[in-house]
């Protein structure tokens, strides 16, 4: 086993990205004991208690071989276990091993889990506790701040969506919920989109005009912020900004210089293996573990059609896609059951494969494409073939690591992107033509490129060129007309020739026209 010197490498922090399947719990275990290391998984569905084959948990026996941290700790039922909390409990875990002098070796493929433990970025609200106490009290004077900048205008007869704080007791195997349970993000988003919207443009317009009107969560986190805060979610980004090692997304690192590992798979080879992997959880007992699931915790909830698979563990992959098969057990004919079944089986292949692209397009986006001083390096090393495992991932991954924690450069680069430097992620577009709103540019730009709006544009062009005026051939959105004052206009995209003279045929009062005299 690879030893650490007390001086060597002070605070070096592993992590270990990757879509899921690619092998990243097997590298972190791999690392943790050659290294002597300890391992924090940064997975929001692994926190919970239960379904430990759906989330790929890791099994007892493996985490016998090396100290796993942040893994089945939450009761299931709770729904509102937010990154905050786990940012503040990882974080205190990180320190721990430091001071034992180990390694702490982050894997997981959440990625607002990670960048919380990367970057100085969240903005603390009311303080709950997950420590078995009651959430702690906030000073007189903030409560009292508080209560002057949450009476907001909007909120006045906002009392029917209130919910009272609910007595939770844990009993499962030692998983530690908080006593009082409060969630005021859940509360907004029983809200529809456009109210919520508008509530943000109320209270923060710089952030309403960054965000979607339908991502309702990114929403109801904002308009949170403010309410619990007293402080516009813009001010505190620019506060964040602002702080010494900040970037333009980012406030600064956490720890100075994190060694990243990015396991990166052919796709076409990765959706194999993760179809593979579904298969082979059949056979381990996927289905039963769903039953039992289903029976014990969902089963009351959908009688009562309350069933939520938004939050909490029941957003998990491969525990909603099998909703129908659930439901309907022992109730339908075996053959209907059986059709469920390969449904539910196919779209949690399907979704598994679709979660993978969008976990490394992450990566490229969030660390490839961003250039910038509080964006670390990332080191990618290419999975291939199990019997290559050694040689093109263990070997280099060590070398790598080694090199971080004797403060020298690795003899592997880096990887790098070409990237856009004036590209603005939180542009606000409205295409008229598809009744659209479109957030960042290049979002834009694929907009622009899209199926749909070209069909859009081929659509109304085809309308345009279907009037025909007296006397006139055929008018497209470039032909250019003289008026009889005889002034030079062109036809636009969105003219409206509801209006014309019947005797002449230059268009007159009704007609969008761009003036050229």
């Amino acid at each position: 086993m690879f030893s650490l010197c007390e001086d060597m490498a002070a605070r070096c922090l592993v992590v270990i990205l990757g879509a899921t399947g690619t092998g990243k719990s097997k590298l972190a275990l791999q690392l943790g004991r050659t290294l002597g290391g300890e391992i924090l998984s940064a997975d929001s569905m692994q926190v919970y208690e239960g379904l430990d084959i759906i989330t790929n948990k890791v099994t007892p026996e493996e985490q016998q071989l090396c100290k796993h941290h942040m893994i089945s700790f939450v009761d299931p039922l709770v729904s509102n276990f937010t990154v905050v909390e786990f940012r503040n409990k990882a974080v205190a875990l990180i320190e721990e091993i430091f001071a034992r002098n180990k390694i702490p070796i982050v894997v997981g493929g959440t990625n607002y889990y990670i960048e919380s433990l990367l970057w100085k970025t969240l903005i603390d609200t009311k303080a709950k506790s997950y420590n078995g106490n009651t959430p702690q009290s906030l000073p007189a004077d903030k409560a009292k701040q508080e209560k002057q900048h949450i009476q907001t205008p909007y909120m006045e007869a906002e009392s029917r969506y209130l919910k009272d704080e609910v007595e939770v007791n844990s009993t499962l195997h030692g998983a530690v919920i908080p006593q009082i349970v409060t969630d005021r993000k859940a509360q907004l988003e029983q809200l529809d989109c456009q109210e919520l919207h508008r509530r943000l443009s109320q209270v923060d317009p710089g952030m309403a005009a960054k965000l979607h009107p339908n991502d309702k969560r990114k929403v109801a986190r904002s308009l949170q912020v403010f309410e619990e805060t007293g402080i516009s979610h813009s001010e505190h980004l620019r506060r964040q900004q602002a702080e010494v090692g900040s970037g333009p997304l980012n406030g600064p690192l956490r720890y100075p210089k994190p060694c990243i590992l990015w396991l990166h798979m052919d796709q076409e080879a990765l959706d194999k293996r993760l179809s593979a992997r579904v298969d082979q959880m059949l056979v381990d007992g996927l289905l039963a573990e769903l039953q039992d699931f289903h029976r014990r915790y969902n089963q009351q909830k959908v009688s009562e059609n309350s069933q939520d698979y938004q939050h909490g563990i029941f957003q998990s992959i491969g525990f909603k896609e099998f909703h129908e098969y659930l439901v309907t057990e022992g109730t339908c004919p075996p053959e209907t059951s059986a059709v469920l079944l390969q449904n539910g089986i196919q779209a949690l292949k399907q979704a598994t494969q679709k979660y993978a692209r969008k976990q490394n397009k992450w990566v490229r986006n969030r660390f490839l494409k961003r250039p910038g001083p509080n964006v670390p390096p990332v080191y990618c090393l290419e999975v291939k073939e199990p019997t290559d495992w050694e040689e093109s991932v263990l070997k280099p991954a060590l070398q790598i690591v080694s090199s971080f924690l004797q403060e020298k450069e690795p003899a592997a680069q880096p990887l790098r992107m070409d990237c856009e430097a004036n590209e603005n992620r939180r542009s606000h577009h409205k295409c008229e033509l598809c009744n659209r709103i479109i957030i960042g540019d290049r979002e834009w730009a694929a907009h622009i490129k899209s199926k749909s709006h070209r069909h859009h544009l081929k659509k109304r062009q085809r309308d345009l060129e279907a009037v025909e005026m007296p006397d006139h051939p055929k008018l497209t959105d470039r032909d250019h007309i003289r008026t009889e004052a005889g002034d030079d206009v062109a036809l636009t995209a969105g003219y409206n020739l509801t209006q014309t003279d019947s005797k002449n045929p230059a268009p007159t009062a009704g007609n969008d026209l761009a003036s050229t005299a």
